[in-house]
């Protein structure tokens, strides 16, 4: 009995010290009032599948998974993000619907990402594959059904970073249903996203230290966001492709955004003041991601070629040769000739935000077609008076108002023709054509283009 009491005493006296340890160890690492804590947040944003460096040089995955081990190993306390549009740009995720990309992303280490309007390319039924997927959170605070529910079932996690407590929000543009069509959205719809975002972060400000957003928002939104979101500390942008130079500033808090297509990494070192959540300084920069400088990654370069081998008969494959660059404006007026002869349609109206890259002079591959034309438009045909004809269509052409017309566009230009076009109620009716299949078959028709 007397040495189960004292069995029983030194027990308690362990679990004493263990406590008071603990207590010791909490004070030890809990930042002092005034004390500067150190945060490096690494970003990018829009890489839409461009697994390989470009035609400069810039890019690629494995390039990029470097540099971001590189810049990562220099940081004292370090959180890797991204601003949305993981997917759609390159024939890997076009055949496939986005899947590679998160399972080569995997490999990179991010620690949370916003949903991008990309994402919906495939079917909103492919966002929950996409979270499944990926080994990390992807967050959407403004995408919901009509009962409220969360697509990404997250708007926000908070990440203990080495004592420093950072939540962060993602969100999406407020002109989601204009950016997609309705078959693709589905039963989802964009809540305003400064209104939603500035509810998110009225409630986790208390529990935060640095209040982070991760903000796929149209140009106009990321200032907006900015200015009227004040418990919002930092703003990582995205679907603007242009960079931001310099970084967006408004009381202490910043805005920045670096090149889409991963030719850059953003990195934002900050010094924190948790006892007082301010950033008391910050430094920014954005590191261009060299592929003759930086050696691939090993393992993102491996899963990168597993993938490119499987769609390599299908798009790289010559076509033709073009004697001189077409960069987008030029291959607007291509593409619009491409839709008039496969259709014989009178008229054909390309959006220019749908082309996204150009022709480099030389020979041309299918690959060169799916990189500026990644998406799986149709071509669909209307017939029309010509007083009925958008002036965006015309261009100054002049038509006899009473006289039909027959237009050709892709079903997405007619599915959002309010923002496209400036039109309503134009009626078409579906070829059946592929519009990156109608252009491929116009090149390779005229072997060489001037």
């Amino acid at each position: 009995m007397k040495l189960r009491g004292r069995g029983r005493y030194t027990t308690g006296m362990l679990r004493l010290r263990r406590l008071l340890s603990l207590v010791l160890l909490l004070a030890l690492t809990a930042p002092a009032a005034g004390a500067l804590r150190r945060l490096t947040i690494l970003h990018t944003n829009d890489l839409h599948a461009r697994l390989l460096p470009d035609a400069e040089g810039r890019g690629g995955f494995a390039h990029l998974a470097t540099l971001i081990r590189q810049e990562r190993a220099s940081a004292e306390a370090c959180l890797l993000v991204d601003a949305g549009d993981f997917v759609q740009g390159s024939p890997v995720s076009t055949i496939y619907k986005g899947l590679p990309v998160f399972e080569i992303v995997n490999a990179m280490g991010y620690d949370a990402a916003a949903l991008g309007n990309h994402e919906f390319d495939y079917g909103w039924r492919m966002i929950p594959r996409y979270l499944r997927k990926a080994r990390f959170p992807i967050l959407c605070a403004n995408v919901a059904d009509a009962q409220g529910r969360l697509l990404t079932r997250r708007a926000y996690i908070i990440r203990n970073v080495r004592g420093i407590r950072v939540a962060l929000i993602g969100a999406i543009n407020g002109s989601l249903a204009s950016l997609t069509t309705p078959e693709r959205l589905g039963p989802w719809r964009a809540l305003p996203p400064v209104e939603t975002v500035r509810r998110y972060t009225a409630q986790l400000r208390p529990q935060a230290d640095l209040v982070v957003v991760l903000a796929h928002l149209d140009g106009p939104e990321q200032p907006e966001l900015l200015r009227a979101v004040p418990e919002a500390d930092v703003i990582i942008a995205g679907h603007v492709h242009a960079v931001l130079e310099p970084a967006l500033v408004e009381g202490g808090r910043l805005l920045v955004r670096s090149a889409s297509y991963g030719r850059e990494l953003g990195r934002l070192d900050l010094e924190l003041d948790p006892g007082a959540r301010r950033i008391r300084s910050w430094r920014w920069k954005r590191l261009p991601v060299e592929a003759r400088e930086l050696a691939p990654d090993k393992e993102v370069a491996a899963r990168v070629a597993r993938w490119e081998a499987r769609v390599a008969h299908i798009v790289n494959v010559p076509i033709g040769e073009a004697r001189s660059e077409y960069p987008p404006p030029r291959l607007k007026g291509l593409i619009e000739a491409a839709m008039r002869q496969a259709t014989g349609a009178d008229f054909a109206y390309m959006n220019p935000g749908g082309i996204r890259d150009r022709l480099r002079a030389g020979p041309l591959l299918a690959r060169d077609v799916w990189n500026l034309m990644p998406f799986d438009n149709l071509v669909v045909v209307g017939r029309f008076k010509g007083a009925r004809l958008p002036p965006r269509v015309l261009g100054g052409q002049a038509v006899e108002p009473e006289r039909e017309y027959t237009l050709a566009v892709s079903d997405f230009i007619a599915a959002n023709q309010a923002t496209q076009l400036e039109a309503e109620g134009l009626s078409f009716a579906p070829t059946g054509k592929l519009l990156r299949d109608v252009i491929v078959e116009y090149i390779r028709a005229r072997k060489v283009l001037e």
